[in-house]
C-alpha cells in the first residue's frame, strides 16, 4: 500500500498528514506543525473522501453539459459584461480552501487581465482585521513569530481564541509545553468560558468588545511601571506618545473586569518579558476588530517584545490557506507578494512581470460590499470558488437573494447541493483534497504541499486549470501553464519584485524548482531568499516596512456601546469542536456529528428565566435580517445578555437552524470584516406543539417548522418539531423517515400526547420515530445504534438499552467514539484522572480536544462522592 505526505484541509495550523492509497490517514511525525498529532476532524478525513454528493460533471441551469459548452458560456458571459458595463461589473469570490496556485491564477486573471480588483475571499470573514492591523502597524501583513514561541513563552495570552476546539493540535502543543514547564502561565481572555479556559491560570471574562479597553489599560500600566523599552521605541517605533495619551484617556473598567482582575493581568504580562499574545476570531470578527488588533500590537511594540523567542503577537488563522491567499493578493485591496495595490510603482512592476494588458488601480469590493453590489444590480457576472457564502456570510438569506439577482453566476465546487450552488446558473466540478496538487501556507508562514493520492473523479478539474481555460477563451495570453509547478515557479519569481522593493515576502529561493523538486518540496517557512537561510522571526531589530523603516503605534479609542431596546441581546457565532465551516466535508463523517448533532444557542440562565425559556426547548433568534430556530442550551459559559450559536448548519442539515440568517451585515470600517461576534438580536420561545427524534437508513430532509439532520453510522438521525399535531402518527413517521415500505409497529399514548413508531423490513430495523409534547427523552446514541439490527421493535421503542446492551451515552470523545456513560463507569471504577480515563477507554488520547470535558466529568464525580 502506497502512502503520500500531504497537508490537512481544515484549519490554519497546517498539519502534516500521511494518506494511504486506501484513504486511511495518520499524522505526519516529521511535519513541524503537528509532529504527528491530528484533531478529531483530521483523524476522520478518510471518512469524507467518498463520492456521495459530489459534483462530477458540469451543469448549466441544472442540466448536464460538456466542459466545452460550459467554459464557452462562462467566457462569453464575463466578456459580454465587461464589454457592456466595464471590468468592475464582474467579480470573483474565492476561498481559503483553494490552493495557492489557484489563488494566484484567480488574482492574476482578475487584477491583471480583466482589470478589476473585484476579487475577495471568505478569508475576509476570519482574518481581514489582522491583515489591516499588521499593515497599519508594520507596513506589511507580516506574522512576526513561529509556533515555537507559543511553547517558549513564560506567559501565553489567548485573546478571543478557543484554541482547544478551533486549533486543537496547536492547543495540544501548548498543553504539552505547560506540562513540561509548570511555571508557564496561560491567560484566557474571552467573554465566554470555553474548553480553552480550563487550561488557563487566569480567565478574564471581558465584556464583548472589551479588548481595546483591556490593552489600552495595559499600555497605560506599562508606562506607569516604567516597563517601556525606550531604546527599542526610540529606534524603531513612531506614534508612542499619541497612543499612550489615547490609552490614558480610557477607563480600563470598560473592559468589564474588576480592578483585581486587571491587576493580576498587568502583573503577569508586565512581569514576564517572554509574553506571546495569540488572538483569533474573537478579536477579528468585530466592528472594531482592526483597532483591537492594534491595541494588542501597541503593547508589544512599546515593550520591544516582538521577533524574539517566546515573545510577540500571533494571529492564528481559521483556514488551511488563508495565509497563501494573503500572499498572492487574494483580497480586494492587495497585490500579489504583499505588494500594495494603491502604490503605482508596485502596480507597474507587477504588470510588467505579468506582461498583462491592464492593471486594477483601486481596491475592489470587499466581501459584504461585493454581495451588496450584487443585490443592487451592479455585478453582472459572478464566479464563486470553493465556498458557500449563502451560509457563511452575515444576512445569509440576503446573500442568497443577492446571488440570484446577478444575471450570470458560476460556482466551482466539489459538492452538488450547497446553499450557494442552488442560486447559481453554471456549476463546474472541482477536484478536491486528495485529488489535486499544490501548496498551502499555515499561520506561521510555513508553505506545505498538498499532494494527490486519489484519482480525480469523472470530469472534475483543478480550479486553476478551469480558470486558465476561461482566460484563454476570453483572448488573454499568459495562462498556458503545463502544471501547478509552473504556476508556483512564476509566483516565486514574482516575489523578486517584492524583494526589490524591500518587502517582507521573498520566496525567490524556490523560483527555480524543477517539477521533481516541487513534488518533493518539504515544509518550509518563508522568507526563502535565494542563497540564504529560510524562515525565522521578524522585527527583533526593527526593519519594519513603512517608508521610514519604523513601526507605527496607533491611538485607539474605545468603541461606543449603543443600547438597542428592540434587539437587546448580543449574538456571538463561531465553531464547534468536530465540524468545519458549512459541513460539506466534515458532515460526511458520522462520528463527527455525534458530539453536537444539531444547531443550538447557549443562553445564560438569567436570560432564560426572563424570556420564559427552558433547557432543550427551541428558541427563535431574530435580527432585522432574519430568524434562526435553535435548541436552547442553558449555561453559565455565556454572560447575561450574550448568546452563542455555531455557524455550521446549512439548508442540507438544518434550514431553520442557519445561524448567520440572524446576523446583521455590520463590518469593521477599516478591514471590511463582518462583526460575526456581535449581532444585535432578540429571542423568543418557539411555540412547538410536538417534538420528535428519528433515525432512518435513508437520507432525511423533513419539511417541518424545525428540523436538523446528522449522519449516523448506518444512516441518518434527525431532530424535528411541528406546530400542529399530526392526525396520523404512522404517516408522519414515514414521511420524516423517508420509508414507504416495511412493517410499522406503532405505540401511541393519547393521554400523554406521545407516539413511537418502528419500521422493519425482513426483521431488520430501518427506522425509528419518537414524538412527545416536550423534547423527546430517549437515549439517542443507543437508538441510532439500532439501525440495521434485528432488535425487537417493541424493545427498540423503549428508547433505552436493556441490561444486555450497555448504552454508551452521548459521545464525548469523537476520535474513539467514547460515550459519557462509558466514561462515568470507568470513573466509578477508579479512573479518576484524565490519563487514567485515556488508559481505560482511549478517550482524549488522540487530539485531546475532549480533555476539558473528561476533567469536568471527573470533577463532578468526585464532588458527588464528597457530598455523600
Amino acid at each position: 500500500m502506497s502512502s503520500t505526505c500531504t497537508t490537512c484541509p481544515y484549519c490554519g495550523v497546517g498539519c502534516g498528514v500521511i494518506a494511504q492509497s486506501d484513504g486511511t490517514v495518520s499524522g505526519d511525525e516529521s511535519h513541524p506543525a503537528n509532529f504527528g498529532r491530528l484533531c478529531s476532524k483530521g483523524s476522520a478525513l478518510g471518512e469524507t473522501i467518498d463520492l456521495e454528493g459530489r459534483l462530477l460533471h458540469p451543469q448549466i441551469n441544472g442540466q448536464a453539459a460538456s466542459w466545452e459548452e460550459s467554459l464557452d458560456l462562462v467566457a462569453q458571459k464575463f466578456g459580454q459584461a465587461i464589454a457592456e458595463h466595464g471590468p468592475d461589473s464582474v467579480a470573483f469570490y474565492v476561498s481559503g480552501q483553494i490552493l495557492t496556485e489557484d489563488y494566484y491564477v484567480a488574482n492574476k486573471l482578475m487584477k491583471g487581465y480583466i482589470g478589476s480588483a473585484n476579487i475577495d475571499t471568505n478569508s475576509r470573514l476570519c482574518m481581514a482585521s489582522s491583515v489591516a492591523g499588521h499593515k497599519r502597524a508594520f507596513g506589511s501583513d507580516t506574522v512576526p513569530g513561529t509556533y515555537e514561541d507559543l511553547e517558549e513563552a513564560d506567559v501565553l495570552v489567548l485573546v478571543g481564541s478557543n484554541l482547544a476546539w478551533c486549533h486543537p493540535v496547536l492547543y495540544q502543543r501548548v498543553v504539552a509545553a505547560k506540562a513540561a514547564r509548570p511555571e508557564m502561565r496561560v491567560i484566557n481572555v474571552d467573554p465566554r468560558r470555553t474548553a480553552t479556559s480550563d487550561l488557563a491560570d487566569l480567565h478574564l471574562a471581558i465584556r464583548p468588545d472589551g479588548d481595546a479597553a483591556l490593552f489600552n489599560g495595559l499600555l497605560t500600566e506599562i508606562a506607569t511601571r516604567d516597563a517601556v523599552n525606550h531604546a527599542y521605541v526610540d529606534a524603531h517605533v513612531t506614534g508612542f506618545e499619541a497612543s499612550l495619551a489615547a490609552a490614558q484617556s480610557c477607563d480600563p473598567s470598560e473592559s468589564g473586569l474588576s480592578a483585581e482582575e486587571l491587576r493580576a493581568f498587568y502583573d503577569l504580562w508586565i512581569g514576564s518579558e517572554k509574553v506571546v499574545t495569540v488572538y483569533s476570531q474573537g478579536v477579528n470578527q468585530s466592528a472594531c476588530g482592526t483597532d483591537k488588533v492594534n491595541a494588542i500590537l501597541n503593547c508589544h511594540l512599546a515593550t520591544g517584545r516582538i521577533g524574539r523567542a517566546g515573545m510577540g503577537p500571533f494571529s492564528v488563522t481559521g483556514q488551511p490557506n488563508a495565509m497563501g491567499g494573503r500572499e498572492v493578493g487574494g483580497l480586494a485591496n492587495m497585490l500579489a507578494c504583499h505588494l500594495d495595490l494603491e502604490n503605482a510603482a508596485h502596480r507597474d512592476a507587477v504588470q510588467a512581470a505579468w506582461n498583462s494588458p491592464t492593471m486594477a488601480e483601486k481596491p475592489g469590493l470587499k466581501a459584504v460590499d461585493l454581495f451588496q453590489a450584487c443585490a443592487d444590480g451592479k455585478i453582472k457576472a459572478l464566479w464563486i470558488m470553493s465556498t458557500n457564502p449563502a451560509v457563511s456570510l452575515p444576512d445569509a438569506n440576503g446573500v442568497a437573494e443577492a446571488i440570484r439577482n446577478v444575471p450570470f453566476t458560476v460556482s466551482s465546487d466539489m459538492m452538488v447541493e450547497t446553499d450557494t450552488n442552488a442560486c447559481c446558473d453554471v456549476l463546474l466540478p472541482a477536484a478536491g483534497w486528495g485529488e489535486k496538487s499544490g501548496t498551502v501556507t499555515n499561520s506561521e508562514r510555513r508553505i506545505s504541499r498538498q499532494r494527490p493520492f486519489l484519482p480525480v473523479p469523472a470530469e472534475a478539474c483543478a480550479d486553476w486549470s478551469m480558470m486558465c481555460d476561461v482566460a484563454k477563451r476570453m483572448g488573454f495570453n499568459g495562462f498556458d501553464y503545463p502544471s501547478e509547478a509552473a504556476i508556483f515557479r512564476e509566483y516565486a519569481a514574482l516575489s523578486q519584485v517584492a524583494a526589490d522593493f524591500g518587502r517582507d515576502f521573498d520566496i525567490t529561493g524556490l523560483s527555480d524548482l524543477s517539477d521533481a523538486d516541487y513534488d518533493a518540496l518539504k515544509p518550509v517557512q518563508w522568507p526563502v531568499p535565494k542563497g540564504k537561510a529560510s524562515g525565522g522571526r521578524f522585527f527583533a531589530e526593527g526593519g519594519f516596512y513603512h517608508a521610514d523603516g519604523k513601526a507605527k503605534m496607533l491611538p485607539i479609542a474605545l468603541p461606543v456601546q449603543n443600547a438597542n431596546e428592540t434587539y437587546p441581546l448580543r449574538l456571538n457565532t463561531g465553531r464547534i469542536r468536530d465540524q468545519w465551516h458549512t459541513m460539506t466535508r466534515s458532515g460526511k463523517a458520522a462520528r463527527l456529528s455525534q458530539h453536537l448533532a444539531e444547531p443550538f444557542v447557549e443562553i445564560h440562565p438569567e436570560d432564560a428565566v426572563a424570556y420564559g425559556i427552558r433547557d432543550a426547548e427551541l428558541v427563535e433568534v431574530t435580527s432585522p435580517t432574519g430568524t434562526s430556530i435553535l435548541r436552547a442550551l442553558l449555561t453559565h459559559r455565556v454572560q447575561p445578555g450574550a448568546l452563542f450559536a455555531p455557524m455550521h448548519w446549512t439548508n442540507s442539515f438544518s434550514a431553520p437552524g442557519r445561524a448567520n440568517a440572524a446576523v446583521p451585515s455590520e463590518t469593521d470600517p477599516v478591514s471590511g470584516q463582518p462583526a460575526l461576534k456581535g449581532g444585535a438580536v432578540q429571542i423568543a420561545r418557539f411555540d412547538a406543539k410536538w417534538f420528535g427524534f428519528a433515525v432512518s437508513v435513508n437520507t432525511m430532509r423533513p419539511a417541518r417548522p424545525y428540523w436538523a439532520v446528522a449522519k449516523a453510522a448506518n444512516g441518518w438521525r434527525a431532530e424535528v418539531a411541528g406546530c400542529k399535531i399530526p392526525q396520523n402518527w404512522e404517516a408522519e413517521a414515514r414521511a420524516i423517515l423517508g420509508l414507504t415500505g416495511g412493517d410499522a409497529t406503532l405505540f401511541e399514548d393519547p393521554a400523554s400526547g406521545s407516539a413511537r413508531v418502528a419500521i422493519t423490513e425482513n426483521g431488520v430495523l430501518t427506522g425509528l420515530f419518537f414524538a412527545a409534547p416536550t423534547p423527546v427523552a430517549v437515549s439517542r446514541q443507543y437508538v441510532t445504534g439500532l439501525l440495521g439490527t434485528e432488535q425487537s421493535p417493541l424493545q427498540a421503542l423503549a428508547g433505552r438499552a436493556g441490561a444486555d446492551r450497555p448504552d454508551p451515552g452521548a459521545t464525548v470523545c469523537s476520535c474513539f467514539e467514547v460515550g459519557v456513560n462509558t466514561l462515568k463507569l470507568a470513573i466509578e471504577d477508579g479512573a479518576t484522572s484524565v490519563a487514567a480515563l485515556g488508559d481505560r477507554t482511549c478517550a482524549g488520547t488522540n487530539c485531546g480536544s475532549c480533555k476539558p470535558e473528561l476533567q469536568a466529568l471527573i470533577d463532578a464525580s468526585l464532588q458527588k462522592v464528597a457530598a455523600e
